[in-house]
């Protein structure tokens, strides 16, 4: 049986490309719903991708995540491919990613970017990829492949069930993060990724963007590893509280009497905070996993529920 096929496009902005883009798409899946996002643009990006045979929908809320929101919410067919609207993702690659997805067991396929064209990668967010996705391994022991990728195929069972927080371009580390700890199957094959064509700009900022990225692995581990993160945070009490604490216990040690009172009272303290993040910790942890299991028989039911 063939598969239905929504092609999602999140755009802001992309009134150079947009209308090339879902073009390319109707052309490659004529039967496939082509569904535009428009972020907010203010430009003629809705225009175009109307003239070109797009659905547009329009999003308010500014932010890519708000656009893959909306997109989630509203698809309901079998695959989806989300793709960017800035032309650098040929439409004919998009085959491959079904073919894995009908071969292999899996609940999404990450586009992983390959180039012969030295400018269609920026060093900074080269850089920022790698970096980042070898944090990622190393918090969840897991591989999250193509980190920024702009091409992914979802099934139904994964874009229903995801929850989406992220607001701009974190969302593709937070789709890698809630893969790997929902687990959900992932799969990547290579494709190709060129250049933007002239006169189109990204709209990602390194360093802003960047930050949002740490913050949001940062608040990720915090809800989904809280042992580990509190267990951090206990450990730098402890130690704080040992550096504190040295002169009070050289003092007794040495005449029987603490002459740094206040030290000894700031270790005690620490000690305290310390004590309290480990208990915090073991709270949050059972917490999580009580969630997780709930949300593994809600997967359960949905994916033995009648399509």
């Amino acid at each position: 049986m063939t598969k239905s096929l929504t092609i999602g496009i999140p755009c802001y902005n992309e009134s150079l490309t947009v209308g090339k883009v879902v073009t390319d798409f109707h052309r490659v899946f004529p039967e496939a719903r082509i569904l535009v996002i428009d972020n907010a643009s203010t430009d003629n990006t809705a225009e175009l991708a109307r003239t070109a045979g797009a659905e547009v929908v329009n999003e308010p809320r500014k932010g890519k995540g708000y656009a893959v929101q909306r997109l989630f919410s509203i698809t309901e067919s079998d695959y989806l491919i989300m793709v960017d609207g800035d032309d650098t993702y040929p439409a004919e690659e998009a085959p491959r990613l079904i073919a894995l997805a009908d071969s292999e067991v899996c609940d999404t396929v990450v586009g992983r970017r390959t180039s012969s064209e030295q400018a269609a990668f920026k060093t900074t967010h080269t850089w920022a990829n790698n970096a980042l996705c070898k944090i990622i391994e190393f918090l969840f022991a897991a591989q999250c492949g193509d980190l920024f990728s702009g091409y992914r195929l979802f099934t139904r069972a994964f874009y229903r069930n995801v929850p989406m927080l992220a607001k701009g371009f974190e969302v593709e580390t937070e789709l890698a993060i809630q893969t790997i700890d929902k687990s959900f199957i992932q799969r990547d094959v290579d494709i190709a990724f060129r250049s933007r064509p002239e006169g189109s700009f990204s709209k990602l900022n390194t360093f802003s963007d960047g930050f949002r990225v740490i913050r949001v692995i940062i608040t990720v581990v915090k809800d989904f590893k809280p042992m580990l993160f509190f267990s951090w945070i206990a450990l730098i009490f402890f130690i704080l509280s040992i550096v504190a604490g040295a002169f009070p216990i050289a003092d007794y040690l040495r005449i029987r009497y603490v002459m740094h009172v206040p030290l000894a009272i700031l270790a005690t303290g620490l000690d305290m905070l310390a004590a309290l993040a480990l208990v915090c910790g073991f709270i949050l942890d059972t917490i999580v996993r009580y969630d997780r299991e709930q949300f593994y028989l809600r997967m359960r039911d949905f994916k033995d529920a009648p399509r």
